[in-house]
């Protein structure tokens, strides 16, 4: 097989008569540094590429698919009447630079293919760029120019790329012949994923080659990558651990490149893991293969949000403790704010109360207010969310066969219910050694921070544990100030704000206004009850697998397990309505060490099963569901 390269290329194109003293591109020009050599760096997987039906110069219908797979490719999106000298002219340039090189290596010519694609279909016609293209092509080198029938078979090609193209309107609203839109460039492999993009100040033909080059050389099987480090399968998929020194190098990992196995979900729920009781199910929802499925489904599709790009996974990362490792709170769609860190999801099926605020009781009616906020998921209805899933492809006959009936408010929220119901992570270290009476699962420190727990320290007494099994929660809402402290403190002069590895800047706050919403004040389950009491007060979550999950408490403000510890030694933070529970511990730090080593010891064995099923997933494809039809004679 032979690999094949993407290059998508989509171009900042502006008004012609700016072009005469617009600077030139690099693309232009000479390679002002000497390119790695190939093999020597890695080009992750970013995403897949997308399809869609083209028509070529000779007027012959084909998949955009069918061009790839055999070779590696160049596509760059132009329009033949474009005048901006770093637009469909710079693509075209470096295009055809690349052409001239690869005459005098026919062994690496011969794995290439260039596509250019008009996004101009109704002045492009497969006669026009035939015209067109007989003015760069160099020699017998395999370069295609390509069209669409119209703007409807070019838009969810466009929309694959998240190319932004918009026509280019006078005074009057006529159309100038003219488009604008961003210059990106997209290198894909021989499996139709995308390895890199750039944009026009990093679009040259020396570096293309090189990242060709690099592609071939990098000739290792996947399998055998994952054999070798398998811990590359349970991590962030952008880890930057020690981003503020100076001298940091990425690891980023890139999601495709994960292989998963399908676990048995269902046998997981009816027979938990040692440690766990009887997962309690609703009698109106009890659990089957077919409804684990579907949710499964629906958890990781992001076509969910209102703009198909948020998924629940995207906040519940499985390889984050199914919470997310590298924000403190939430960010929804389109960036949007949320004030709440994201709660892990093992274990959920046994939690009385949903939420940070508890403010839910029930998985199936959970599962609607993300759907619904505005700043998570986004969906203007139910209507909207059972509508789009009704006219999805993929998902026709999937809720028949789970409920008998179609996608429902009810049924959605079931399905939902019935995945998350399976995440259920236990026999730890601990499990083994305190309720399989295994001596040696249980290291010395976390035993002594066993002792801790259920005596100087008294996490137990808000963290439960029974005689054959343990939640690790009172399944109640407590204040421990941390709500009080966020809601008192005055917003700082000056932020310190980083802008690359080791470089941060102080910035005035008042610069900062606007950038973002304002965030706002959090009173805890106060906001549901009206009760003065329950100011700042939080559901008190499991232990569970909390090694897994930082940063901890309801607003992510404190990074570590020992910050948490520490932050309890200390009694919590003061307030009129703090749980009486709380006091100063007077915990040493080689007894705060413990108490971490303990609660380390608390992630599940199962917990590489559960995150390997979630990469085996299906990932929801936006090509394959259409946009829901308004009704006309509705919401006048």
């Amino acid at each position: 097989m032979k690999l094949l390269l993407l290059f998508g290329i989509l171009l900042i194109t502006t008004h012609a008569n700016a072009q005469e003293n617009k600077p030139l591109a690099p693309g232009y020009t000479e390679l002002p540094f000497k390119p790695a050599k190939p093999g020597s760096y890695t080009l992750p997987i970013i995403t897949q590429a997308a399809n869609g039906e083209v028509i070529t110069s000779n007027n012959q219908p084909k998949q955009l698919h069918i061009l790839m797979g055999d070779k590696i490719v160049i596509l760059s999106f132009i329009y033949a009447a474009c005048s901006d000298v770093n637009g469909c002219p710079l693509a075209t340039q470096v295009l055809h630079k690349i052409s001239r090189q690869l005459q005098k290596q026919p062994e690496l010519a011969d794995k290439l293919r260039l596509l250019t694609l008009s996004f101009n279909p109704a002045q492009d016609t497969p006669e026009m760029m035939r015209h067109y293209g007989e003015g760069f092509k160099t020699g017998n080198f395999d370069w295609q120019f390509l069209t669409t029938r119209d703007e409807a078979a070019l838009q969810p090609i466009l929309d694959g790329y998240q190319q932004n193209v918009q026509k280019v309107y006078d005074d009057k609203g006529q159309f100038t012949g003219t488009f604008s839109h961003l210059l990106r460039v997209y290198l894909i492999d021989k499996d139709k994923n995308v390895r890199n993009i750039y944009s026009v100040d990093f679009l040259h033909a020396d570096t293309l080659i090189n990242d060709v080059l690099n592609l071939l050389a990098d000739a290792k099987p996947q399998a055998k990558v994952q054999a070798a480090n398998p811990e590359m399968l349970f991590q962030p998929g952008d880890n930057k651990q020690n981003y503020q020194q100076a001298d940091y190098q990425t690891r980023s990992l890139a999601l495709a490149q994960r292989r998963g196995q399908p676990a048995n979900l269902l046998a997981l729920a009816q027979k938990p893991p040692l440690g766990l009781p009887k997962l309690p199910v609703p009698k109106d929802n009890p659990l089957t293969q077919a409804k684990i499925a579907l949710g499964r489904k629906l958890f990781y599709d992001r076509r969910l949000s209102l703009n198909n790009t948020f998924s629940c996974a995207i906040c519940h990362i499985p390889e984050q403790g199914f919470s997310n490792n590298e924000m403190t709170t939430a960010v929804g769609i389109e960036g949007r704010s949320v004030r709440r860190n994201s709660p892990s999801l093992y274990n959920v099926g046994y939690a009385q109360l949903l939420f940070h605020d508890g403010r839910e009781n029930s998985l199936e009616q959970q599962a609607w207010g993300p759907l619904l906020a505005h700043n998570e998921m986004a969906n203007p209805s139910i209507a909207y969310v059972v509508d789009k899933l009704k006219a999805s492809v993929d998902y026709r006959g999937l809720f028949e066969k789970a409920f008998n009936k179609g996608p429902t408010m009810e049924t959605i929220g079931q399905a939902l219910a019935s995945y998350q119901r399976t995440l259920n992570a236990a026999d730890s270290p601990f499990d083994r050694w305190y309720f399989g009476r295994q001596k040696g699962a249980l290291s010395e420190p976390a035993q002594r921070g066993f002792a801790l727990f259920t005596g100087k320290a008294a996490c137990s007494t808000c963290h439960s544990i029974g005689e054959k099994t343990a939640l690790f929660t009172d399944q109640k809402r407590h204040n421990t100030g941390i709500g009080y402290t966020e809601s008192m403190q005055r917003s700082p002069e000056k932020h310190r704000v980083q802008v690359a590895p080791g470089v941060f800047v102080d910035v005035n706050s008042d610069n900062l206004k606007g950038l973002n919403t304002e965030k706002a004040n959090d009173l805890g389950y106060y906001e549901i009850s009206q009760n003065p009491a329950d100011r700042w007060a939080y559901k008190t979550p499991s232990l569970r697998n909390v090694a897994l999950s930082a940063p901890y408490m309801h607003n992510g403000s404190l990074p570590t397990l020992a910050d948490v510890v520490k932050f309890y030694n200390q009694g919590g933070a003061a307030n009129e309505n703090l749980s009486p529970l709380l006091k100063p511990l007077a915990l040493s730090d080689r007894e705060i060490a413990d108490l971490v080593v303990f609660l380390e010891a608390l992630s599940g064995g199962n917990v590489s099963a559960l995150i390997s099923d979630a990469f085996a997933a299906p990932v929801g494809d936006s090509g394959a569901m259409a946009r829901p039809t308004p009704d006309p004679g509705k919401g006048r």
